[in-house]
């Protein structure tokens, strides 16, 4: 007995020597191989990068079993690219003929990979994942808080044209707060509850149904998606009560003084009443700080297509409901009609707006749902919008490499999707064409580095990437040209850590992966909530990132090694340009995560 205790103790020691070892030596690593941490399909696209501060390029690697470390495959297909980054060699590693499933590690030149994953159901249940964070950014009654919260908004601004004096009462309670600051946008709100709606719409067989309509545990025979999708058609009903009146967003950077847990909210000046901005079609100027607005479209076309496809998914469970939401889809795009132009959000103590800069891709969407809703397809709307399609075929940020904050939003052109399904022959191929423009534009790019990174790094680079991705199957799916299918995973890729910091942007997804820990919440910061299923904003330029304001990390950067002069990310608190979730960026990947889902599965 006493020899087997010796024995014992001299393995643990050894283990222990051997982990300090390893310690030591990761410190001190120079290359390593990043993959997509959530996992591969077995019969999809599967690339690794490896990356190098040494000038070493791979001439072959190998995967390993990881329960029995046996070599279980070998390969040369290798694509070396150079520098990139933070490193002075790249090389993409492709295993796509690599069918088994399980668990394995790549090996490269002695250095391993984390787990990769590899199975049928890899993605099974991510999308449902990510509709906490959703439910844990309502306003109004929270279910994750269990507690209620701006109860008491808000008071109009700029109402004036609609004949409302300032500070008038208008119920304006509900929706989600857009990142986790607690400003409310109708232009964020639209685009996140059409992408909940277009979620439910094309892949019903991968969503459950867990919650009630409240967000708390329960079943109401209602999907999880729709009735989130729900929550925000709500508010949005709320922010357009009237056929004149439309507001375009609840609060201002006044929020961004403290963090505080959200029904703490009394900066305004009355109490616990945030105020409502007004469309008016002009711009708005609160301190010193002037928006560019010109119109009344970008806004309240939005508004128009959420609720006419909401209209129609609602119409066979609850008639009344969809009637209202028809009638509202009416009232808002003769809003939209009122003053063709965008409608851009106020700020009153600092520089950064979403300034919105592009509103015909938002009528060409509005133009197509109009036939959501019609026993036969109306040719007018599909004149209207092709007309708008023809106004801009590329969504511009696809062709720069930077861009102002939210400037080319939604960051994808869904109209050129919904009208591209309304229509066949040379007229089809036209729209899909656009598409296919967009996506050459950032292949352009892309091409030249091992990471296929062709989206520029501005802010909220994320949420670019998720729908470029989107764009890129939507293309696949309309015309059967799959050219671009290892581009589009490369996106995805991205997204679950295969970048140069290998880290997914997903906050606690995936369950056994590096992901966001210290993002720039008050959930986490102040509670130690989990914001599960927050995709945050993503790695910025290096010269963005050194010219904002009030930025200071607040711990070591644990990703120090990986910071460039191209672009960097933090895990911090203290960074809000890129490691703050945002709730459309989120929603935009609930649909992504459904697509991927789907793919594996058969439909109900």
């Amino acid at each position: 007995m006493k020899k087997r205790s010796i024995f014992c103790a001299v393995i643990v020691f050894l283990a222990a020597y051997l982990l300090s070892f390893q310690n030591v030596k990761n410190v001190n690593q120079q290359s390593w191989i990043r993959i997509n941490l959530l996992g591969y399909s077995p019969t999809g696209i599967k690339i690794a990068i490896w990356a190098s501060k040494e000038n070493v390029s791979p001439t072959s690697f190998e995967i390993l079993e990881k329960s029995s470390g046996k070599v279980v495959y070998t390969s040369k297909l290798i694509k070396n690219f150079g520098a990139y980054g933070p490193f002075n060699q790249t090389a993409r590693l492709n295993f796509s003929d690599f069918k088994l499933k399980g668990v394995f590690l790549i090996r490269v030149n002695n250095i391993t990979s984390p787990d990769v994953i590899i199975n049928d159901e890899v993605y099974r249940g991510a999308a449902d994942f990510c509709l906490r964070y959703m439910r844990q950014q309502r306003s109004g009654y929270n279910p994750y808080l269990k507690d209620s919260c701006h109860t008491h908004d808000g008071f109009v601004l700029y109402g004036e044209k609609a004949g409302i004096k300032d500070s008038t009462h208008f119920d304006a309670s509900g929706g989600w707060h857009d990142a986790s600051d607690y400003l409310q946008y109708s232009t964020t709100s639209a685009n996140a509850t059409y992408h909940l709606l277009m979620a439910y719409r094309d892949f019903p067989q991968v969503f459950t149904d867990e919650k009630k309509a409240n967000g708390l545990d329960g079943k109401n025979n209602i999907a999880d998606v729709l009735d989130e999708a729900k929550w925000g058609l709500d508010w949005l009903l709320k922010m357009h009560p009237k056929k004149n009146i439309m507001f375009n967003q609840l609060a201002d950077d006044r929020d961004h003084i403290t963090m505080r847990i959200p029904k703490e909210d009394n900066q305004y000046g009355k109490g616990f009443e945030r105020p409502l901005y007004f469309i008016s079609g002009e711009p708005q100027q609160r301190g010193k700080f002037l928006n560019n607005t010109t119109g009344t479209s970008s806004t309240a076309a939005k508004f128009s297509s959420a609720f006419n496809l909401g209209a129609y998914l609602f119409n066979k469970t609850d008639v009344n409901y969809s009637k209202k939401l028809r009638d509202k889809a009416g009232t808002a795009i003769r809003f939209a009609l009122k003053k063709p132009g965008v409608t851009q959000t106020a700020s009153v103590k600092s520089p950064y707006i979403y300034a919105e800069d592009n509103w015909v891709d938002d009528m060409e969407l509005a133009a197509a749902a109009l036939n959501f809703n019609k026993a036969k397809t109306v040719k007018n709307n599909l004149l209207a919008a092709i007309n708008f399609a023809e106004k801009e075929k590329v969504t511009p940020w696809m062709a720069k490499d930077t861009a102002a904050h939210y400037q080319y939003y939604p960051f994808i052109n869904i109209g050129h999707y919904e009208l591209a399904k309304q229509l066949d022959g040379e007229e089809k191929l036209k729209i899909t064409d656009y598409y296919k423009a967009g996506i050459n534009e950032v292949w352009n790019r892309a091409k030249q580095n091992a990471f296929y990174r062709g989206v520029p790094f501005i802010w909220c680079s994320n949420n670019l990437t998720v729908s470029f991705a989107i764009q890129c199957s939507w293309y696949a799916d309309l015309t059967g040209d799959n050219s671009f299918a290892e581009l589009e995973q490369a996106n995805f890729d991205w997204l679950f850590g295969c970048n140069p910091w290998g880290t997914s942007m997903v906050y606690g997804l995936p369950s056994w992966g590096d992901t966001p820990t210290d993002p720039h919440s008050a959930f986490t910061h102040l509670k130690n909530y989990p914001i599960d299923g927050g995709l945050v904003d993503g790695p910025v330029y290096t010269n963005i990132y050194k010219g904002l304001i009030g930025i200071k990390l607040a711990d070591e950067d644990e990703y120090a090694q990986f910071q460039s002069d191209l672009a960097v990310y933090h895990d911090d608190y203290g960074d809000y340009s890129t490691n703050e979730p945002t709730m459309d960026g989120t929603a935009s990947l609930i649909y992504l995560l459904a697509a991927k889902e789907a793919a594996l599965k058969p439909k109900k």
